[in-house]
């Protein structure tokens, strides 16, 4: 089985910048790829970014390009989400999920990490 711990969440002025990690423990050689979701307050989690835990290949959606950036370190197993030029729309609960090569997840979502941003 595969753990994932958030991390790296707090209090930020709009603008600023925040580094989120995910730390895998676990049978971490079953991880294929580690994604990164956020959800704010009323709304439905969304995904943000994938890397594959291998190659290191990242993948981000349209919205956060340029300012959201996705990496792994994988002599540390973490996943990490460097956040720029954060904005009150980008408040709420952050969460990675692992998956394995065909795409199942291999974790359930975790307690997340809180962003607020202020203006």
């Amino acid at each position: 089985q595969v753990q994932l711990v958030e991390s790296g969440g707090g209090l930020v002025q709009a603008g600023g910048s925040l580094r989120l990690s995910c730390a895998a423990s676990g049978s971490t050689s079953e991880i294929y790829t580690v994604e990164w979701f956020r959800q704010a307050p009323g709304k439905e989690r969304e995904f943000l970014a994938r890397v594959f835990w291998s190659s290191g290949a990242t993948f981000h959606e349209d919205f956060v390009k340029g300012r959201f950036t996705i990496s792994r370190d994988n002599t540390k197993n973490t996943v990490f989400l460097q956040m720029n030029g954060l904005q009150p729309d980008d408040q709420g609960d952050y969460f990675c999920r692992a998956r394995g090569r065909y795409g199942l997840p291999l974790t359930d979502w975790g307690q997340g990490t809180q962003v607020t941003v202020s203006s």
